[in-house]
């Protein structure tokens, strides 16, 4: 027999395994008459098949793609079972046996995509609008106010303030989403609790002394798993709670249920109104029979708030600790007006909160708030950071090592150099804004991007902000009839122009780790320990050591912070002999730098 005639066979004789593998009914791979995912329209599938025999086994759900069911042509036959093709009959196959009798084989359903797509956002599933959320192609078209709620559309959209709810000890004096969601929280404070040993220990090593007995806190921070373990330790101190949230995007509705569980009260939940935000502040502030003495602040809204509407509690108020950059540039225009009537502590200055906090924590959450946003591609990107601070410090290096191209603005001519001397381009912002593909702003200054500057933004940039306040972007500058507001997913929104251009602005231009992300635990241990010892420091105080101004913390204290942290890296400090000590000027125990290092 000749190659050319074997080979002439070889085309006609296909070689096949049996049993042949046959999709049933049951199959995932199957569509459903009534199915309304893949095959929905006819467009897009078009599924051929004749009956399908009981006998032969069924796929599973692990098996592979639609793939196998195509015969391998270089497997050897395993029983007696060659294929044949018969043109004439659209691809109806028959089995040759060994005794030269042809049997008509099992027909095959296979299932033919006519654009070799498909649509998986037609699937329907048990979340239903939520998961379209997810999608940046499945963009609404309805237009809201800043005070939209951006929780899920299957949350109760019943406000808070209009239910009745009680924890389990028939406590209700608190306002938040959802007291059912207590038990997920507590199981999210037990996670943060890992990751914040010095609290712990802190927590320990004073639970029995009790420091702040007798203490009553109002605090007014982001309302965390890890600002629960702050609460939790201050009350293990001995002080009392009542808390309320510094943003309103930011809040976890699930810890503040297990807050409120707890005992605490508190009084937030995520997608507050303005008003919302205002109310649940003076919910925490005036209670009939409680008085607070200390006031932990994130922002200065808190101490505002009881400057313009409560001025006499400050009689009784002892002193104020301050964490943001915001709040402390208002207690220092307080001081210099000669308004601030009792102690405040800086702890946004302390070295631990501007190294670790602000540096090291926004050098990873820059990147974890975008990319949950707006799953954007770093690499190459043009961006513009306006502020090298230590915020603007950990965005620009996270952003460098991701292979973006990156641009800073500043003002100071100390920051501009080192900006320069890091190997980032100082431009202004004018100079840059129509090529840019992404807008960071971390000043904590005001109108940093105004509307001339949205006006001119390339089609698609990304707008964000890592400063505390929403002030840096003017955003009510874009709430103009001309522009349409997208909601895209949640705390993303497009504003389009009339000529079709869009931005993409992330959190309506609120700090965007915190409303769009989180931040990592470890780093907010060190500022909640930093926070807990200045309220101990000032709570304890004797009368007379602090006066009605803005202090630093003791460095004392910056360098025991930093020390509670070390064993978890299992670090091991050096020791200085007292030859060495005496040397130097310097205690053995620190403080080992004067107060005018800069780190």
């Amino acid at each position: 027999m000749s190659v050319q005639v074997v080979a002439a066979k070889m085309a006609e004789v296909e070689l096949k395994d049996v049993p042949s593998k046959e999709v049933t009914p049951e199959s995932p791979l199957t569509p459903k008459t009534d199915d309304k995912g893949i095959v929905e329209n006819e467009s897009n599938a078009v599924v051929t098949s004749s009956t399908t025999p009981t006998t032969e086994p069924t796929v599973k759900a692990g098996d592979p793609s639609p793939g196998f069911l195509t015969p391998n042509p270089i497997k050897m036959p395993q029983a007696s079972a060659m294929k044949r093709i018969d043109p004439q009959q659209n691809g109806g196959e028959a089995f040759v046996n060994r005794d030269g009798t042809v049997a008509e084989a099992p027909r095959l359903k296979k299932i033919q995509f006519a654009d070799q797509k498909q649509e998986f956002n037609k699937r329907p599933t048990k979340i239903g609008r939520r998961s379209l959320s997810r999608s940046i192609s499945q963009s609404s078209t309805d237009s809201y106010s800043s005070a939209a709620s951006y929780t899920d559309s299957s949350d109760d959209e019943t406000s808070p303030r209009d239910k009745q709810q009680k924890n389990s000890k028939g406590n209700g004096d608190f306002c938040i989403k959802n007291i059912k969601q207590a038990d997920f929280g507590r199981r999210e404070i037990e996670i943060a609790e890992q990751e914040m040993p010095a609290l712990m220990a802190l927590r320990k090593r004073a639970q029995g002394e009790k420091p702040l007995a007798g203490a009553k806190v109002v605090g007014c921070t982001h309302i965390t798993a890890q600002t629960a373990v702050l609460m939790e330790t201050l009350s293990a101190l001995g002080a009392q709670c009542r808390w309320a949230a510094c943003n309103i995007y930011s809040t976890q509705n699930e810890v503040a249920a297990a807050l409120a569980e707890g005992g605490f009260s508190v009084f937030a939940w995520k997608g507050e109104s303005e008003d919302d935000f205002w109310w649940c502040i003076d919910r925490c502030v005036n209670l009939e029979g409680w008085q607070p003495n200390m006031i932990l602040d994130d922002g200065g809204d808190l101490t505002h708030w009881i400057y313009k509407k409560y001025p006499n509690m400050f009689k009784k108020i002892k002193g104020i600790v301050e964490e943001s950059v915001t709040g402390v540039h208002r207690l220092y225009q307080l001081s210099k007006a000669g308004k601030l009537c009792v102690p405040a502590m800086n702890v946004n200055d302390s070295v631990t909160k501007q190294k670790f906090d602000n540096l090291y924590c926004c050098r990873e959450s820059i990147l974890d708030g975008l990319k949950r946003t707006t799953d954007v591609m770093f690499g190459g990107k043009q961006v513009v950071v306006c502020g090298y601070g230590e915020v603007g410090k950990g965005c620009c290096a996270a952003l460098k090592a991701m292979g973006s191209i990156v641009y800073v603005t500043e003002i100071d001519p100390i920051c501009a150099l080192q900006a320069c001397m890091d190997g980032f381009r100082l431009v202004k912002l004018n100079e840059v804004i129509r090529q840019v593909d992404i807008v960071i702003t971390c000043t904590g200054n005001k109108n940093v991007v105004v509307r001339e500057y949205l006006d001119r933004m390339k089609n698609g940039c990304i707008v964000c902000n890592m400063g505390h306040s929403n002030t840096e972007i003017d955003v009510a500058s874009l709430r103009t009839p001309e522009l349409t507001w997208e909601r895209v997913r949640s705390q993303v929104d497009h504003v389009i122009w009339p000529d079709g251009k869009r931005i993409v602005l992330l959190a309506e231009g609120r700090l965007l780790n915190l409303s769009c992300s989180t931040v990592p635990t470890f780093v907010l241990s060190i500022t909640a320990t930093t926070q807990a010892l200045a309220l101990i420091e000032l709570y304890n105080a004797p009368e007379g050591r602090y006066k009605q101004d803005v202090y630093l913390l003791p460095k004392k204290m910056d360098e025991y912070v930093a020390s509670l942290h070390l064993p978890t890296f299992d670090a091991h400090l050096t020791e200085l002999s007292d030859e060495q000590a005496k040397y130097l000027g310097l205690n053995k125990n620190g403080p080992f730098k004067p107060n005018y290092y800069r780190y």
